[in-house]
């Protein structure tokens, strides 16, 4: 299954990415997490740094071998992030590893329908993580 958690780029650069995810009432995951209270699952909140990262790594999504999770860090988690909000998520590259492997810091910020998204967001997930080249053998 191949899904996007990315719904827009606003910034990009040599280093650093900033996209948003609207999170809709009708992306299946919800429906099971949880029932009578329904928010974001905290691994798509890492996982939506991750295809930042990936989309700041190669920009026209052709690596190959692609680019997969390797290590996580210091992964902290705040709001929770519910139906109807948005995140935004700020990925910055911090060194490139002699593996091969990228080292990243990221950010995922809650926008609440009416907050005012230029104001200081919430944070609901931060910390460090390793993108490394997939093997294929």
């Amino acid at each position: 299954m191949h899904f996007s958690l990315l719904d827009r780029i606003l910034e990009r650069d040599d280093t650093r990415i900033v996209t948003l995810k609207l999170v809709s009432n009708a992306e299946e995951y919800l429906q099971d997490h949880f029932p009578s209270f329904p928010v974001l699952p905290g691994v798509l909140m890492l996982e939506s740094m991750v295809h930042a990262a990936r989309a700041l790594i190669d920009p026209d999504d052709t690596a190959n071998p692609p680019f997969v999770l390797g290590q996580v860090k210091a992964l902290k988690y705040g709001a929770f992030v519910k139906p109807g909000a948005t995140i935004r998520i700020t990925v910055t590259r911090q060194k490139d590893l002699d593996d091969g492997a990228v080292d990243f810091k990221g950010d995922v910020r809650l926008i609440e329908p009416g907050a005012d998204p230029s104001s200081d967001l919430p944070t609901a997930c931060s910390g460090r993580f390793v993108l490394r080249p997939a093997r294929l053998d």
